[in-house]
C-alpha cells in the first residue's frame, strides 16, 4: 500500500545540515547508523577522544582505536535556545544545546531530547538515542536516563 491509499503524509525530506563523514569520522557515523555510539580510545594511554581525529593528541605513534562505549553521560553545561540558531530550526523551538560528559571522559555537543527543555540541569543524567534522519545519516543525541 502506498503512503497516499494509506492516508500518512509522505516523509519530508530532511532539511537541516548534516554531517559529512570523511575517512577519520565515517566509523563514528557507521556505528551511529547502527544505533551504536564508538569513540577512539588511545592505545597507549587508554584514554577516550571525542571528536574523531587522525592523529593522536598524546604521541604521535600513538595508535588510535574505534571502541564501542556505553552511551551513559551527565550534562556538563546547556542553554535553551528559544529562538531558533538558524532558519532550519525554526519548527524546534524551544530546544537544548548541550554539552554532555560521557561516563568514558570526553565531551560532546549535543541535543537533549526526550523531556521538557526547563526540566534539564547540569549533572542530569542522560544517555544516548539515535535519530535515522536519512539512509546514510543518523543523528546521536542525548534523553534523560
Amino acid at each position: 500500500m502506498t503512503e497516499a491509499a494509506s492516508g500518512a503524509p509522505p516523509a519530508l525530506p530532511y532539511a537541516k545540515p548534516l554531517p559529512e563523514p570523511n575517512a577519520v569520522s565515517r566509523p563514528f557515523w557507521d556505528a551511529a547508523r547502527e544505533h551504536r555510539l564508538v569513540l577512539q580510545r588511545s592505545k597507549a594511554t587508554g584514554r577516550y577522544l571525542y571528536y574523531p581525529r587522525a592523529v593522536s593528541p598524546f604521541a604521535i605513534d600513538d595508535e588510535l582505536i574505534w571502541t564501542p562505549v556505553s552511551g551513559r553521560a551527565t550534562v556538563y553545561s546547556y542553554t535553551i535556545a528559544r529562538r531558533p540558531t538558524a532558519p532550519q530550526w525554526q519548527d524546534d523551538v524551544p530546544y537544548v544545546i548541550a554539552i554532555v560528559r560521557l561516563e568514558e571522559g570526553p565531551h560532546m555537543t549535543t541535543n537533549i531530547v526526550g523531556c521538557d527543555p526547563d526540566s534539564v540541569r547540569v549533572g542530569m543524567p542522560v544517555v544516548a538515542t539515535f535519530e535515522d534522519v536519512t539512509p546514510e545519516i543518523t543523528l546521536v543525541y542525548f534523553r534523560p536516563v
